[in-house]
């Protein structure tokens, strides 16, 4: 059976973006910017996106594009006979499942809140009571089951249609849409009272924080936001690859991916900060900024339902294109090592996935008694994720597409250079083997690392 691919070249880059686009670009990257220095982590952050972020991602596209398979498949077509580089391809596909088995929930958070937003739920409570409609959902696993099976059965229903008329053509417009509400909802933040001091506080630098946290924070913090906005790591991006054409180079697409990413994640500080600023409400108060403290926000503004509604439709939008785009690893992987068709692996995924995201959404409630490394199953979940699998699942990428012992440089710099486009030097080498490894060995220790101050 002939191996699907995506329609256009914009379908390949919308979808591959919001794979990449998600929840942390919107509330992370904001209130991280504002704790380590405003401007300066900004610069920093940009920094290591280019040097660090963008060669991984290439790599994963290469793997992908150079083989047509899916991760485990695509190792073994690869890897020299003998060698069992395809091992990491089965902790990739753990790494997709681990990451939907928390994402699910929290991405049923922002349909919930879109509901409630545009149902009108916040119009007849006080600005105080807020922080008990967040609460509340937590404490009521009924209510979060209902956007839990809504976000699952999108995800798959979206895969269920195959590539082009399934993932391409749905994440292609909801993607569309996020940038059109993300431009609308900046311009309005732009003409709120406290803009100034908002963008002052996101976007100059900021000495006395720079002062107070340290250089070597900043640059920790810059250098882990910078690799893990692009979710690089778990063949997520590779299986994108596995249906790209070969029209253009790898670094020039990645490029154009990264800058969609960074592009939402900036444009969310002006949405952000402006209104923080203008109606009293601490900017630094990181995951709980959406739900408890930004609905205050609107609450307080004219049209603050309108608003509100629009911010969490387009927060949906962001997390359900990460929820399409990484469903797709497994139903494919289902499809090429198995045998399956797309309709028998997206069904069998779909009850997999729902089965798996159970607990996390029970950790609140049922079962918030139970903890894993001292952390409820969402935080537990997502620190064997964003701190062991994605750092050393980078470090094996890097490694395969850099010696001879795997794939070797010279055979990824072949794939990735095919097309017109931005080219990888030769000279490139010695950085890929012996810098690239310091830097995602640095994220690796500092994240497992606990951080004192």
């Amino acid at each position: 059976m002939e191996r699907e691919s995506f329609q256009s070249r914009l379908g390949f880059i919308l979808v591959s973006a919001g794979c990449a686009i998600g929840i942390g670009n919107v509330w992370k990257f904001p209130y991280i910017a504002g704790q380590n220095g405003g401007g300066l982590f900004v610069l920093v952050y940009l920094l290591f996106l280019a040097i660090m972020g963008i060669p991984i991602l290439t790599m994963e596209l290469a793997i992908g594009r150079g083989s047509g398979l899916s991760i485990v498949r695509a190792y073994k077509k690869l890897e020299p006979k003998g060698s069992k580089w395809h091992i990491h391809g089965w902790f990739c596909l753990a790494g997709s499942y681990l990451l939907m088995m928390f994402y699910t929930t929290v991405s049923g958070w922002m349909l919930d809140y879109a509901w409630k937003f545009s149902t009108g739920t916040f119009d007849s409570i006080a600005p105080e009571q807020t922080d008990a409609v967040y609460a509340d959902m937590l404490q009521n696993p009924w209510e979060m089951l209902v956007f839990l099976t809504i976000t699952v059965l999108i995800g798959f229903l979206v895969c269920f249609g195959g590539v082009k008329n399934g993932l391409e053509r749905v994440n292609k417009w909801m993607m569309l849409a996020l940038l059109v509400l993300i431009v609308v909802l900046a311009v309005n933040s732009l003409f709120l009272s406290g803009t100034a001091e908002g963008l002052k506080f996101y976007l100059m630098p900021n000495f006395e924080s720079f002062q107070k946290v340290g250089l070597l924070k900043i640059v920790s913090a810059a250098m882990s936001q910078a690799f893990f906005t692009l979710s690089v790591g778990i063949g997520s991006m590779e299986i994108f690859g596995s249906y790209m054409s070969r029209d253009n180079t790898l670094t020039g697409e990645a490029i154009r991916i990264t800058a969609l990413d960074t592009f939402v994640a900036v444009i969310s500080g002006l949405i952000i900060f402006p209104a923080c600023f203008t109606y009293n409400v601490a900017p630094t108060e990181g995951p709980s900024l959406i739900f408890a403290a930004l609905p205050k926000i609107f609450m307080h503004m004219p049209l603050g339902r309108l608003w509100g509604s629009l911010f969490f439709i387009f927060m949906s939008f962001a997390s359900l294109s990460t929820v399409t785009a990484v469903f797709e690893n497994p139903i494919s992987a289902c499809i090429d090592n198995f045998g399956w068709s797309r309709k028998r692996s997206a069904a069998v995924n779909s009850a997999l996935m729902f089965v798996l995201s159970l607990p996390c959404l029970l950790g609140f409630n049922v079962w918030s008694g139970v903890k894993l490394f001292g952390k409820d199953f969402l935080g537990a979940e997502d620190f064997l994720v964003s701190n062991l699998l994605l750092p050393v699942g980078a470090l094996v990428f890097l490694f395969f597409c850099s010696y001879r012992f795997g794939w070797g440089f010279d055979s990824y710099r072949s794939e990735a250079n095919t097309g017109r486009g931005v080219k990888i030097g030769k000279g490139m080498r010695c950085y890929f083997r012996y810098v690239l490894p310091l830097l995602i060995l640095f994220i690796l220790v500092t994240g497992l690392v606990p951080q004192q101050g």
